[in-house]
């Protein structure tokens, strides 16, 4: 994503505010040793170089039969088999000269051989089987063309995904070495928040921040620690953060860093800490703050729903990804055509809830028709965020940075 270099009268750009929070990283959590099966979405703390080339022999990349493409006239011609490898199987034999083998997907070339014929292009007549022309090389997967033994294959850094998983154990590997998985302490601030399944009484809310929070959380490999609601009052405030200092390695709250008289949060934080940096120009979103408390990050989303989802996927998610040990921490954003105009330039970017749609067989970014900084129901049909730069209108069919909720949640 680009800067906007424009004046925010004030307010800290979000390129800027992101790489602000990613100098304060604190070393990623020790290491520790996990099940191959319990290792999905963990953070690989140690390289991976290939202990065998990948394929470790050549072998077939098809059901076929194998032969020495020397054997055969430039037109093709018929030879007799001489056996029969399934994958599995050891083709310690060497090939007779001027035959053919039966060979299955993935089984060893038995020496002698250099070449496979797919067995739909073949034809058996009596104890015979004709091949047309071949080539040495043709559906053979040679040793090593995948991986070189000693090869670098992962970076310690990586988060693991199925494919990952998949490769480790390609290898043999039973066990990997990850870091432990970060301890996240989750508040929510405000007098008038209840929980679902409560009553509500006049002004009173229920706390969807909490659930899409630790959603966000848990999908970026959190242990969360899901604290109770936190009362409007700064004493109580001191106290709940200075608990959650004492036991865990991040703090995320949500509300309570506005301007309002009831908003109590940044003067704890002060008491307690540093406030590093306080309101971005970012829209929906606005007054996003981080700090410290006794030494252990803080970060103060906004209390607005949508404007709390947006800023952990784009603010508080790099963050949260480096101090696991993750070395790609930012998402890649695609252009596309916009299938909306924006008119009204905006001195805050603008993360805007949209999701494709196909036009005349082309993709374009569509956009819910209430952008309000409290609204779940944009969020919920949304598929992703349009970014719209400060100070910047759009035309119709222009492009627009598209982020994917796909490529931010995980």
């Amino acid at each position: 994503m680009s800067g906007c270099g424009c004046d925010v009268g004030g307010l800290k750009p979000v390129d800027e505010a992101i790489d602000a929070l990613l100098a304060r990283v604190p070393a990623p959590p020790a290491v520790e040793e996990v099940e191959l099966r319990d290792a999905l979405g963990r953070v690989l703390a140690a390289p991976l170089d290939a202990s065998f080339p990948v394929p470790a022999w050549d072998n077939s990349a098809m059901d076929g039969y194998a032969l020495c493409a020397a054997d055969l006239p430039a037109e093709g011609g018929a030879l007799p088999l001489a056996g029969r490898i399934a994958a599995g199987d050891a083709a310690e034999q060497r090939l007779p000269a001027g035959h053919a083998v039966r060979i299955f997907t993935g089984a060893p070339l038995p020496p002698g051989a250099d070449a496979v014929v797919a067995q739909e292009n073949c034809r058996v007549e009596g104890e015979r089987i004709w091949l047309p022309a071949v080539k040495a090389g043709d559906n053979v997967r040679r040793q090593g063309e995948e991986t070189a033994a000693g090869e670098r294959v992962l970076e310690a850094g990586k988060r693991l995904r199925p494919q990952e998983l998949g490769l480790l154990a390609s290898f043999g590997v039973a066990r990997v070495k990850v870091h432990r998985r970060l301890r996240v302490a989750l508040l929510s601030s405000g007098n008038e928040l209840r929980e679902p399944g409560e009553p509500l009484q006049a002004g009173q809310i229920y706390n969807s921040n909490r659930y899409s929070l630790l959603g966000v959380l848990q999908s970026l490999g959190c242990e969360v620690h899901d604290f109770p609601i936190l009362v409007d009052d700064l004493g109580a405030s001191r106290e709940a953060l200075a608990d959650a200092a004492s036991c865990f390695d991040l703090i995320i709250t949500s509300g309570g860093v506005s301007v309002g008289e009831e908003d109590h949060l940044k003067q704890a934080i002060r008491e307690l800490g540093e406030l590093h940096l306080w309101r971005l120009a970012i829209q929906p979103g606005k007054p996003l703050a981080f700090g410290e408390v006794n030494g252990t990050p803080w970060i103060g989303l906004p209390g607005n729903p949508a404007a709390a989802l947006i800023t952990s996927l784009v603010v508080a998610r790099p963050f949260i990804l480096r101090a696991q040990g993750c070395a790609e921490v930012l998402p890649k954003p695609l252009q596309l055509p916009a299938g909306f105009a924006w008119r009204k330039a905006n001195v805050r970017r603008q993360y805007l809830r949209a999701r494709l749609e196909p036009v005349d067989g082309q993709l374009q970014v569509r956009l819910h028709p209430r952008q309000g900084s409290a609204m779940l129901t944009s969020a919920s049909w949304a598929e992703g965020l349009a970014i719209v730069e400060c100070q910047r209108t759009l035309g119709e069919g222009e492009v627009v940075e598209y982020l994917p909720f796909s490529e931010l949640l995980g």
